[in-house]
């Protein structure tokens, strides 16, 4: 049950966190490229590695894994989000702006992931 409840706390945070680096990113940059969700999935994407990291022990109890990754990540990351602001820049004719939030966002996000714990045992 306890699991339950980090889970329903980490992912209010981590979606509090995304509305946050909208409302942020909103204040610097008016382009059409999907930058608050890049970078919400992005940051999301480091904190899972920081979580899942073998050879440093960063977090060791089951319930902060679950409240980080579950929790946290799963309210931070947005891939419902990626995927209309994609769609919706190809519906508005902005083909070149919708392959790279594509390109950049695989390729960044499995990157992190691959780089940093590639020698992980993971």
């Amino acid at each position: 049950m306890i699991n339950i409840f980090a889970v329903f706390f980490g992912g209010g945070l981590g979606s509090l966190l995304r509305y946050g680096i909208s409302k942020l990113t909103i204040s610097f940059y008016s382009g059409n490229f999907p930058l608050a969700t890049f970078i919400s999935n992005i940051l999301s994407c480091i904190i899972l590695i920081f979580t899942v990291k073998k050879k440093k022990k960063i977090v060791d109890s089951e319930l902060m894994r679950v409240f980080l990754i579950t929790g946290i990540c799963g309210g931070f990351s947005t891939f419902s989000t990626f995927s209309f602001e994609t769609f919706s820049l190809i519906k508005t004719g902005h083909y070149t702006i919708a392959l790279v939030n594509i390109v950049l966002s695989l390729f960044v996000g499995i990157g992190l992931i691959y780089f940093l714990l590639k020698n992980q045992g993971q």
